[in-house]
């Protein structure tokens, strides 16, 4: 199984643009961190109180309960860099922050926002993850364990070893996912079925009262993340999907994931 990352600009962008995805490998048995660069905060409607709730109970709710149905699922780790939301910069310090927590999770596989985006949160944070890539894999640059700004602790997984440093790693895939505010229709690389797990993300979208339902201008977007997602999936045959981004070559040992 791997071990994957989800990085979000602020809390609500990895469920908007692929809480399916999430929930799904997680029911798989893969390892996910959620890792939210910025609190979101200052908005119209909430507080940090308010988005640190809103977090916890989206994680919370893609994370599979215990079944015969998924008997190898895994919890959903989450955790916040503690960078500045509407200031999001691409710097060497904030290349590093998320390379640590890379390093720190051992990651295999990365998601982060489509590159191309009107918010300037978007774009410098999926340059800092796409550099922070390539910045975790270097040796004599130490780094230290990520502190984790949601709970105020060091953030050490507990199958880590736990070292006076988290040592380096490169994930092999950088893949983007769309949680775009540029009014585009994604050409993506490839879609994932979430059939089973739409309402799951739906409700994960929920869970952010202050951003979806209190703030009447947002209310439709519920709906046009549903309507998205049901179109996708008809073009693969499904009743929803997720579309994704790859500038790298995805390699197949046969077809037989594909969704014809």
């Amino acid at each position: 199984m791997a071990r994957i990352i989800v990085f979000g600009p602020h809390p609500d962008d990895q469920e908007l643009g692929m809480g399916g995805t999430i929930a799904r490998l997680a029911r798989q048995g893969h390892d996910l961190l959620l890792v939210d660069l910025t609190n979101g905060e200052p908005t119209p409607h909430g507080t940090p109180a308010m988005r640190a709730r809103e977090a916890a109970a989206a994680t919370e709710i893609l994370t599979p309960a215990p079944s015969p149905e998924h008997p190898g699922a895994r919890p959903i780790r989450r955790i916040l860099l503690g960078l500045r939301n509407r200031e999001l910069e691409h710097s060497i310090e904030a290349r590093h922050l998320a390379a640590s927590a890379i390093r720190a999770w051992r990651a295999d596989i990365l998601f982060s926002p489509f590159p191309a985006d009107a918010h300037p949160d978007h774009r410098a944070g999926t340059r800092i993850v796409e550099d922070a890539r390539f910045d975790a894999k270097l040796t004599k640059l130490d780094l230290p364990w990520p502190h984790d700004h949601w709970t105020g602790d060091r953030f050490i997984p507990s199958d880590a070893d736990a070292g006076e440093h988290p040592p380096p790693c490169y994930p092999k895939w950088l893949i983007h996912y769309y949680a775009t505010h540029l009014r585009i229709v994604p050409s993506p690389s490839f879609l994932i079925d979430i059939s089973d797990q739409l309402e799951i993300k739906l409700d994960a979208v929920r869970a952010y009262e202050s951003q979806f339902l209190a703030h009447e201008k947002n209310r439709r977007v519920l709906a046009t993340v549903e309507h998205a997602a049901r179109s996708r999936g008809h073009r693969i045959g499904a009743e929803a999907a997720e579309p994704f981004h790859t500038d790298e070559p995805l390699g197949l040992a046969s077809l037989e994931g594909l969704s014809l």
